[in-house]
């Protein structure tokens, strides 16, 4: 079927029927990714000038490599899949755009060839990739993982195999995906001597999406491995804390209710996750003709606000713990404010926040308005 997307035109796969997959893979739910991948490289071609060849690294329809063309870059699309690599080619034909198409293994091509910008977008995880992608990889790494419920403790064995952490299963799911996530990719990157820096991330429906500015020095991997760390977390109050370090050392009794179910995730990343001037360029970058432009930028000014603590609330969840009924978010944000607390929303979701606060600190600064 004929598609238009951020003002180019692609063939791409027909809908799946009687429970047949088709072989080259086309997702209209990840527009949103595309749109901001393009405001990205539009707001990253600012802030590093010499940036000029793009790596899609698993084309498919060629979608993200086309409107990567036609927005300028020095493009290579890659793919195994023969079909792809047809179809690739006809769209970059049919929005009279140039590039380099590959059919071939891409861990293999990125050991051969470095690009500015290496983008990852394959089906679950994407630590089979990112060796190779650090090796090679000048300037940015940009990532996709869809497997979330691994990410995020809900497959709890599959997620220590991909990705060499312990995750879990909490009300802040996305933020663990995220940080375990990184996690994983600070630590491919370090084995190359080679820093990330989170630019730009977000969990969004099934997927969580991360921009990595690279500094290939030793001095820079040790210090992201330095960003590590472990978070606790009590199942009976939601009281959690968290300390940075590559050992562990988990508390057996929450220090704020003296349960005894307390969860230890980690290694996690728990520094920044994005850069509030490069989310700001970003949101400048996203033009009205595209699709998803309203979602892009209310999503962008979201994570501009958002405070960098390592984990979320849930408001509801807190209020249901408490036994008392939710008031509006904006009202009990503001009460944490007024008690001399930070507080931001989430970009996760609505009842979503962030906070200084402990838990108890959270109930006292909100007790009045909540009964």
């Amino acid at each position: 079927m004929r598609v238009t997307e951020g003002g180019v035109e692609l063939e791409v796969p027909g809908e799946q029927t009687e429970g047949v997959e088709e072989a080259v893979f086309y997702n209209p739910r990840q527009e949103l990714n595309r749109d901001l991948t393009i405001a990205a490289l539009r707001a990253y071609g600012d802030r590093e000038p010499r940036a000029e060849t793009y790596l899609d690294a698993m084309t498919a329809s060629g979608i993200r490599g086309v409107r990567a063309a036609a927005d300028g870059w020095d493009v290579t699309c890659c793919d195994v899949d023969e079909e792809a690599v047809e179809l690739a080619r006809e769209n970059l034909a049919r929005n009279d755009c140039e590039a380099t198409v590959e059919r071939r293994n891409v861990t293999a091509l990125m050991h051969d060839r470095a690009f500015d910008v290496i983008d990852l977008d394959p089906y679950g995880t994407p630590m089979p990739f990112a060796d190779a992608a650090f090796a090679r990889g000048r300037d940015l790494v940009c990532v996709t993982a869809t497997d979330t419920a691994p990410l995020c403790g809900a497959h709890f064995n599959s997620g220590v195999r991909s990705y060499s952490a312990v995750p879990r299963n909490t009300d802040y799911h996305p933020e663990m995906g995220v940080r375990v996530l990184l996690s994983a990719l600070a630590r491919s990157a370090a084995r190359f001597d080679v820093g990330i820096e989170p630019i730009l991330t977000h969990a969004t429906s099934h997927y969580v999406r991360t921009y990595l500015e690279l500094d290939r020095k030793a001095t820079a991997a040790d210090a992201a491995i330095d960003r590590l760390g472990y978070v606790d977390h009590c199942e009976d109050c939601l009281h959690r804390e968290h300390a940075f370090g590559l050992i562990a050392d988990p508390i057996e009794t929450c220090p704020n209710c003296g349960g005894e179910r307390v969860l230890t995730a980690g290694p996690l990343w728990l520094g920044p996750v994005r850069d509030p001037d490069f989310v700001a360029a970003v949101r400048d970058e996203i033009p009205a003709e595209f699709g998803t432009a309203e979602r892009a930028r209310e999503l962008c000014t979201a994570l501009e606000r958002e405070l960098d603590a390592p984990t979320h609330y849930d408001q509801h969840k807190l209020c249901r713990n408490w036994g008392l009924p939710a008031n509006a978010m904006d009202d009990f944000l503001a009460d944490l404010r007024a008690a001399g607390y930070a507080a931001s929303r989430a970009h996760y979701g609505g009842t979503t926040f962030k906070t200084d606060a402990t838990v108890d600190e959270i109930r006292a600064a909100t007790a009045d308005s909540l009964g």
